[in-house]
C-alpha cells in the first residue's frame, strides 16, 4: 500500500502515470502489453465510457454483457507492470482527498492477455 509521501496525484485529480481518476477504473481489469491491443479488446465492449492515454499506458473502460471492465496497456517490462498494478491499487484503495488508505479495501481482478 502506498503511503501519502509516495502517492503522486496530478493537478486534475488523476494518478501520476496512468492519468486515471478512481471512478474511471472497473473492478475487473484486462492487462495487455501493446497499446494497440487496447482498441482490439475494447472493440468487443458494448459501450465505452472512458478513454485515457498517457504514453504507453492506454486505458478504456466500458461494459461487456452488462459487466463493467477496463483494459489497460502496460508497455514493455516488469517495471511498467509494477507501475500499473501499484497505481491501480491506489486508485481503488486510497482516498485521493486525504492521501490515506480507505477503511474498506477493494480487490481488483486482473486478467493478463498476451
Amino acid at each position: 500500500m502506498e503511503t501519502n509521501s509516495e502517492l503522486i496525484i496530478n493537478k486534475d485529480g488523476s494518478i501520476f502515470h496512468l492519468h486515471l481518476k478512481p471512478e474511471q477504473i472497473a473492478d475487473t481489469v484486462i492487462l495487455v502489453g501493446d497499446p494497440s491491443r487496447v482498441d482490439l479488446v475494447a472493440s468487443f465492449f458494448d459501450s465505452v465510457e472512458h478513454c485515457v492515454s498517457s504514453r504507453e499506458f492506454v486505458t478504456k473502460t466500458g461494459c461487456f454483457n452488462g459487466k463493467r471492465l477496463s483494459v489497460i496497456s502496460t508497455g514493455i517490462g516488469t517495471d511498467n507492470i509494477d507501475i500499473v498494478v501499484t497505481e491501480l491499487d491506489a486508485l481503488v484503495n486510497m482516498d485521493f482527498a486525504t492521501l490515506k488508505p480507505k477503511e474498506k479495501h477493494t480487490e481488483l481482478t486482473l486478467v493478463r492477455i498476451g
